[in-house]
């Protein structure tokens, strides 16, 4: 009789554990995953399918036709693209480490100030521009750098003697300045920002440390040589790792920023892909503006793949996958 009822007490046991029982047990739970699963699906995984369209030449009005590797072909012999291919890389991985080491910078002088509310008040004004949209960002530095004499940077460099007033400068129209001007306003933006994760960092070392160095005589810049920077160390490579994943995907910025006259530095993937769907002159190749964008992805998933291997020996087997 014993033996009869662990039998029957054990398939129930087993039962409670089963894939149903545990989502209405967890019912709510799985209720608030429900919208992002939706999300995921229907903007993310969905739109996925079209990218059988790659190997056609569909320009949305007759029927695709498939045409294997033509369009790959025609995107390898095409000038632009390998321009905005370069341009992608260079400008990303620049504007990446800049933006990093200014973050370290400044998160290093941020951890030094000793007056909290001073601290908290410089901390909020320079993580402000994050929050500022790329549309507004651009307006905002188009007028600062106006090649007239209301723009701000011109005026104050006619005023010191550097250039004359009739030689102002177009910064965001000029192949020359250009690229220089989008890493400086990339580094106005988004350095305050990117230091909440050294400021996390910096927050959870060992106080004793500091007063260990302090009664062997340390000074403020040998307290940061020697105790802050290498505990920043593992946190910076984990940053250019994981951001060296999303270099390829670069649009918004360069888009409202460049024009016509600096197409040639200023010109990205993305942009390339806009130009040659929208504003190409003729009727669009759908097919072809897909395949371009498929190689990008191509290119994006093999720098995760090499990021996350190098993750994997930084991070003590850790990987971002």
């Amino acid at each position: 009789m014993k033996n009869s009822k662990n039998q029957t007490a054990a398939p129930a046991a087993k039962g409670s554990h089963s894939l149903g029982a545990r989502i209405y047990r967890y019912k709510g739970f799985y209720l608030m995953f429900l919208p992002v699963f939706v999300f995921a699906v229907v903007f993310c995984y969905l739109p996925m399918l079209g990218v059988r369209y790659a190997f056609t030449n569909y320009n949305g009005i007759k029927e695709p036709a498939f045409i294997a590797f033509d369009n790959f072909t025609r995107m390898f012999n095409m000038p632009g693209f390998w321009s905005a291919f370069f341009n992608t890389l260079q400008i990303s991985v620049i504007k990446l480490l800049l933006t990093t080491f200014f973050a370290v910078v400044v998160a290093l002088f941020l951890n030094e100030i000793i007056n909290i509310h001073f601290k908290k008040i410089v901390q909020t004004v320079i993580y402000l521009p994050h929050f500022l949209s790329w549309v507004v960002t651009a307006s905002l530095f188009s007028l600062i750098l106006a090649p007239t004499g209301q723009g701000l940077v011109n005026s104050f460099l006619v005023s010191i003697g550097v250039i004359d007033s009739s030689e102002m400068i177009y910064f965001l129209g000029s192949s020359k300045w250009w690229r220089a001007t989008y890493y400086i306003i990339n580094v106005w933006k988004e350095t305050g920002w990117q230091t909440v994760i050294f400021m996390a960092t910096l927050a959870g070392l060992n106080t004793e440390l500091y007063e260990a160095a302090s009664i062997d005589g340390a000074g403020r810049w040998a307290k940061m040589r020697y105790i802050t920077f290498p505990a920043l160390a593992n946190t910076i490579l984990t940053v250019l790792i994981l951001n060296l994943a999303k270099v390829m995907n670069l649009f918004e910025s360069a888009f409202v920023l460049q024009n016509d006259a600096v197409l040639d530095v200023a010109n990205v993937l993305e942009t390339y892909i806009y130009y040659q769907t929208f504003n190409s002159g003729a009727i669009p190749n759908y097919g072809y503006t897909i395949a371009v964008g498929l190689f990008k992805s191509l290119v994006g998933c093999v720098l995760v793949l090499v990021c996350n291997r190098w993750s994997k020996k930084v991070r003590d087997g850790r990987g971002i996958v």
